[in-house]
């Protein structure tokens, strides 16, 4: 009479173990998906510190480009205020798209190429779009790996019953593979 408690109570306890393991382990991949959003973040904050700074200098010599100046003005509220990751991302397309019209604006002004200060900005803010771009790809690759957790059986079950659900990737925006035609190298 004892033996089917026994078996009953060791199945009991393995399924406990192997629910509670299965339920770490999402947590864990969950945080790793967050802390690489943060990285994105990270990247992202830099080029929102950076590009008031090629704004202002700029400015001066392109009075007649405000709706540029308005339009990253406005990126960096509509970032600022976002709450959710798919509203900052949306905010940061908008300043790419300001940021190219300003890049390509500066490429048509001499006098601004000459100076060293617009010079030393463009070389900082083309760093930082290489490490935007290589934050969102691990970005992507971590949420890979945990949607996948995600998905597949039988983890889909705790994952389910906890509220575990899958996460975004990070998408470009419509048309992003066609790149503004821009010459930073600015010694021509």
């Amino acid at each position: 009479m004892k033996k089917p408690f026994l078996t009953l109570g060791a199945v009991a306890v393995v399924l406990g173990m192997w629910l509670m393991g299965t339920y770490n382990g999402l947590v864990g991949l969950g945080q790793q998906v967050d802390g690489q959003w943060a990285q994105v973040e990270t990247q992202y904050q830099r080029r929102f510190d950076l590009v008031p700074n090629l704004v202002e200098s700029t400015k001066g010599f392109l009075t007649q480009e405000k709706e540029v100046f308005s339009n990253i003005a406005e990126a960096r509220q509509g970032y600022a205020g976002a709450g959710t990751a798919n509203e900052k991302v949306a905010a940061t397309n908008e300043m790419e798209s300001a940021l190219s019209r300003l890049l390509v604006i500066v490429e048509n002004y001499p006098e601004l190429k000459s100076n060293q200060t617009v010079q030393d900005l463009m070389v900082e803010l083309a760093g930082t779009e290489n490490r935007i771009s290589v934050e969102r790809k691990r970005y992507n690759d971590t949420v890979k790996g945990y949607n996948i957790k995600v998905k597949t059986f039988p983890t889909m079950m705790v994952a389910n019953m906890f509220g575990y659900a899958e996460k975004p990737y990070f998408e470009s925006i419509e048309a992003a593979e066609t790149a503004p035609a821009v010459n930073l190298n600015l010694n021509d």
